[in-house]
């Protein structure tokens, strides 16, 4: 499933392998354990719902080299009456020493879908960080059929491990 990506319409189905997945990560193709995402973030505007569902990858961290990945699954959903071609993507990445990576690019996973009324993208994709926990946030740049073009804002969603120490004052 997971370096699945393809328009589909109404409902969702996610293939896996009992108890196995596989994705391309780095050019490389990695056996994972079943993911379960930690926690389900949602976000609409201009009519697009976008959910986002990040996983941390216990068996692709090394927790004593401080490498810690996630992979997050993103749902784009263009509730709206227009066609809708995502152009571009921007990602703020801050690891839990206040570190910031953004990253600009075009479409998602190599692609730029049109999304029709109705229609819906689904990709994965993943982050490492040197930290056991962080936040994403960014947005994505949709352009509609008469050429203008708006920013869908992803939910910002926090990316936590369970080597992450937590602490109540």
């Amino acid at each position: 499933m997971i370096e699945r990506k393809g328009y589909l319409k109404h409902k969702t189905t996610i293939a896996t392998c009992r108890e196995f997945q596989y994705k391309k990560l780095n050019g490389q193709n990695i056996l994972f354990k079943k993911l379960v995402p930690m926690q389900s973030y949602s976000h609409t505007r201009h009519s697009v719902r976008i959910t986002v569902n990040p996983v941390y990858l216990e068996n692709q961290s090394i927790p004593e080299d401080n490498q810690f990945l996630w992979a997050y699954h993103v749902r784009i959903e263009n509730l709206s009456a227009e066609n809708l071609l995502l152009r571009k993507r921007y990602w703020k990445i801050i690891d839990a020493l206040g570190r910031v990576q953004e990253v600009w690019g075009d479409g998602v996973v190599g692609e730029q879908p049109n999304l029709q009324p109705g229609e819906s993208f689904e990709y994965t994709s993943g982050t490492p960080l040197p930290t056991s926990s962080g936040i994403m946030a960014g947005f994505y740049v949709m352009e509609k059929k008469d050429g203008e073009r708006v920013e869908i804002e992803i939910p910002v969603f926090s990316l936590d491990s369970p080597h992450e120490v937590i602490s109540v004052h």
